[in-house]
């Protein structure tokens, strides 16, 4: 039976363990509690194939605890009430228990609740890896009794190494040039696993099209053909987030190239165009303002192309609109005037208008002193007043800088 080479080549050990050293480096945190012979539970957060079940397992050998692992999309309370009866009697025993709670992010707060007071006690050792921001998917009581862990991309000199040495062992017969193998190792985007399968779908594609009397070749147009896959990126999480502040910085700081390189960054992904042109429209207000009205209008106008024509054929429009911005003068005075205004209406609440500025339609309400004392500015010479128009606890406040 074929075993995929990410399985096949997966470290059983630290020293085989690549990447990561600040976390298993002579002076990093796992490797000093791996020497002391205790581990805390712990949350590892980073992006795919970077070696977060492969360090869980490690880390249980090594200390020789009982190792057990859920698959949060798969697995409930069922499961999880299964590996407490055998934790608590491992515990009686002496013996330690790691639970590795693979995209802990899924798990519900019911769910995670009840983990809490098996990880409290000690009973189990918690390990949950997640791709998402722990900060808004894990509970915070949950997170508060564990220690979170980054982990990085792996670099593409590792991921290089890894396929040079792999190529060989595994495929002596197949043309691979250095070049071919550098892409292999850009196109990974820091993911081992996806190096790896990429690495033998190429073989297979090379070894259909070789020649009889030629060595099969991995070319560029076979590697290709082979990757087929979108740009890493998750709608629903951090880098989500990550990659609109981006958005949002490169327009503000004036850096139209990086706009333009998130943008369509975003839109190759898949992001829906119509989220992106609502940024940009916010955009035009909160970062330019009345420095460029001209800017929300075409803004607007980009939106309405978005949802008329969709992708990929608006994708130059909210390029062209994210370069535009990019350039445009900036004024945030509205922006910060609409802050400081929300914040005195949270403190002082429904102040009244004051009575010269009323409408008085009625007898009673001109008796009540409705509109008493106001100035029609179009008859005064310079045709502006400076009666009050704020509420009087507020009638010096200035929010216009």
């Amino acid at each position: 039976m074929h075993e995929p080479l990410a399985s096949k080549y997966r470290p059983k050990t630290l020293d085989d363990f690549i990447g990561q050293e600040h976390l298993v480096g002579d002076k990093g945190p796992i490797k000093k509690f791996l020497e002391a012979g205790k581990i805390p539970s712990m949350i590892f957060w980073g992006p795919p194939g970077t070696g977060k079940t492969t360090l869980a397992y490690i880390i249980s050998q090594d200390l020789y605890y009982d190792f057990y692992k859920l698959q949060a999309v798969t697995s409930g309370k069922a499961k999880l009430k299964k590996i407490i009866a055998k934790a608590m009697s491992n515990k009686e025993y002496n013996k330690r228990t790691i639970l590795f709670l693979d995209e802990i992010h899924r798990w519900n707060k019911a769910q995670q609740d009840a983990l809490l007071p098996y990880v409290e006690k000690g009973i189990i050792t918690l390990i949950g890896a997640t791709t998402e921001n722990p900060s808004f998917r894990v509970i915070p009581a949950l997170l508060s009794r564990t220690k979170v862990f980054v982990f990085k991309q792996q670099s593409e000199e590792d991921i290089f190494n890894l396929l040079k040495k792999i190529s060989k062992e595994e495929y002596p017969d197949i043309s691979i040039s250095k070049k071919v193998m550098e892409t292999m190792a850009n196109l990974a985007n820091g993911d081992i696993r996806s190096a790896l399968n990429i690495l033998e779908m190429s073989t297979t594609l090379a070894l259909s099209e070789k020649e009889d009397d030629k060595k099969a070749k991995i070319t560029e147009e076979i590697l290709r053909n082979a990757v087929q896959k979108p740009l890493y990126y998750d709608k629903h999480g951090e880098e989500h987030y990550n990659i609109i502040s981006a958005i949002h910085k490169s327009m503000r700081s004036s850096n139209p190239d990086a706009a333009a390189y998130w943008v369509e960054r975003m839109l190759v992904a898949g992001e829906d165009p119509l989220y992106v042109a609502r940024r940009l429209l916010r955009f035009a207000s909160e970062d330019i303002g009345n420095a460029d009205p001209q800017a929300v209008i075409l803004a607007n106008s980009v939106y309405e192309t978005c949802a008329k024509l969709g992708m990929p054929e608006c994708s130059v429009s909210l390029v062209q609109l994210a370069i535009y911005l990019a350039n445009a003068p900036k004024d945030n005075s509205a922006y910060m005037a609409e802050n400081l205004i929300k914040k005195d209406i949270e403190i002082h609440g429904n102040l009244p208008v004051p009575l010269h500025i009323r409408n008085a339609p009625t007898k009673l309400m001109k008796n009540l002193g409705y509109g008493k004392g106001y100035e029609y500015d179009h008859d005064l010479e310079s045709k502006k007043s400076d009666q009050q128009c704020l509420p009087d606890k507020l009638k010096d406040k200035k929010y216009i800088k």
